[in-house]
């Protein structure tokens, strides 16, 4: 690739500096311009990575013409207002997940993209990472027989702060939009579709959040899916995949760097795929290898995905009764 991408980096919280990082490994990758609304951070996150632009004000960012594509780290709540303020500056958007906080949101922005020919795409990097092209290989090719069940969990321990991100439903907080939606991700990815019956508890504390929450789906076929989130519970962080020849275990599935075969009667055998620098490289590259393509969408993280993978999130809160303010 001969031509040099300009990013723009909205919002520069911890994310957004794993995503600097991850560009910096990428020779035609140009962290162009950042912009915070947090007083100095822009600054501060400028002169780290040697950026000569930076902003307080988004509305600066996203009319540097020489911006090319913008990567939206900001809290959930504001990426459907920051994604829709890219596009409508005619800016290539990657919005970190989830898309949006709700399916009606995400079906606007996609739609809008299309009418501008514009890229966008939902910032899911698990599904880039070497390890997982490498799974999706080989349950193409089913070493592991037809898959019939699915466990995954992602459960952090976070002390209790009741203003932050997490907490705080005016910022679209809780265990399922923030921690769920990765191995919500991971099941539409390993069955390829939604789930015919969805079934969910949670515990909702006392900002009206959920705290941790459990998640069980049926598909037409009889395949089963046993999903579980928390930031007030810490969990192993493993995705196991079963089939009818054997299984796959994958330890830190959302960021993976190798996994564990057994075929049925056989040793469990260490399939390694490690990573190169924070991994937040790879998503980048599909996005740049999309913009110089012409592409608006990407065939790894289709928007047909993203919209499926909403749904359920919706479908989910809906059983539990939980809407945010800003709905």
């Amino acid at each position: 690739m001969s031509r040099k991408i300009r990013w723009g980096i909205m919002g520069c919280g911890n994310i957004a500096h794993l995503f600097a990082q991850g560009l910096t490994v990428l020779e035609d990758a140009i962290i162009y311009a950042v912009a915070s609304k947090t007083p100095y951070r822009s600054e501060e996150f400028a002169k780290k990575y040697d950026v000569s632009n930076y902003y307080t004000d988004y509305n600066e960012l996203v009319k540097n013409p020489h911006v090319d594509v913008i990567y939206i780290a900001t809290t959930h709540n504001f990426h459907y207002e920051n994604a829709m303020l890219c596009l409508n500056n005619g800016k290539h958007v990657l919005c970190e997940k989830p898309f949006t906080i709700n399916l009606l949101q995400a079906k606007s922005l996609i739609n809008t993209a299309k009418e501008k020919k514009l890229f966008i795409m939902e910032a899911m990097w698990t599904k880039f990472f070497p390890c997982i092209i490498e799974l999706n290989k080989l349950l193409n090719e089913k070493i592991i027989g037809d898959i019939r069940f699915l466990r995954a969990d992602f459960g952090i321990r976070k002390e209790p702060d009741f203003e932050g991100r997490m907490y705080n439903p005016h910022l679209g907080g809780g265990a399922l939009l923030d921690l769920g939606i990765y191995p919500v991700s991971f099941a539409n990815m390993i069955f390829k579709k939604a789930p015919s019956i969805i079934r969910s508890s949670c515990h909702l504390g006392k900002t009206g959040v959920d705290e941790h929450s459990s998640y069980y789906f049926e598909y037409d076929n009889g395949q089963i899916a046993h999903l579980f989130s928390s930031f007030i519970t810490q969990t192993p962080h493993e995705a196991l995949i079963s089939g009818t020849k054997g299984y796959i275990r994958i330890s830190d599935f959302f960021h993976p760097s190798k996994m564990i075969l057994k075929l049925n009667d056989q040793e469990e055998k260490i399939i390694e795929a490690k990573y190169q620098s924070t991994g937040y490289n790879y998503e980048a590259r599909e996005v740049m290898n999309c913009i110089i393509s012409g592409k608006i969408e990407s065939d790894i993280m289709t928007h047909a995905e993203t919209l499926n993978i909403m749904n359920v999130l919706d479908q989910i809160r809906e059983q539990w009764g939980l809407k945010y303010p800003n709905e």
